[in-house]
């Protein structure tokens, strides 16, 4: 097992091992939305930290929200249109996303799902690169990394091709790098 292999199995067993808890959202990211605003969340698997309380404070706001469809590894992944009431339909890697119809569209604010993270914003996700492949096709998006706190790490030594996020919320706290 390679070490980041081993990182994210540790850090999936820490983050499984924690009681289901609402990540809050803070006043801060309510302060950046604004109505017509693209906010790209996810819909959580495997433990993931869920970002619902972000999106419906981003539809509160007047915002479009959008979620990640994926079709294979060597695809890019792009954010589809998502009303909250519609359906998804199931993806690969045990994903629900909006069907393959929607409109594409492009995010303001991009939500991430986190295996792990530092203090300096680097993270370390499920190891495909469609985040960070997402980040460098849209590099205007404010990029915010939703996670449990057991999730944190000292350092995370990032690859060339790793983009940092630009704010992180736990549940204890907002961490701006």
């Amino acid at each position: 097992m390679t070490g980041k292999n081993a990182l994210r199995a540790s850090l999936r067993a820490a983050r499984e091992a924690q009681p289901r808890v609402e990540i809050p959202v803070p006043s801060a990211f309510v302060a950046r939305l604004k109505p017509g605003l693209t906010v790209a969340s996810y819909v959580p698997f495997g433990g993931e930290a869920d970002p619902s309380p972000f999106a419906r404070a981003a539809v509160d706001a007047g915002c479009v929200i959008a979620l990640p469809h994926v079709v294979r590894r060597s695809l890019p992944m792009r954010f589809l249109s998502w009303e909250t009431e519609a359906a998804l339909i199931a993806g690969p890697f045990g994903l629900h996303q909006p069907a393959e119809d929607a409109a594409e569209l492009e995010p303001d604010i991009i939500l991430t799902p986190l295996v792990g993270f530092d203090r300096g914003g680097n993270r370390i996700g499920q190891g495909a690169g469609y985040y960070d492949r997402a980040f460098l096709a849209h590099p205007n998006a404010w990029r915010v990394g939703i996670a449990l706190s057991v999730q944190q790490v000292d350092t995370l030594t990032p690859d060339p091709w790793d983009v940092p996020l630009q704010a992180i919320a736990t549940e204890l706290e907002w961490i701006t790098p």
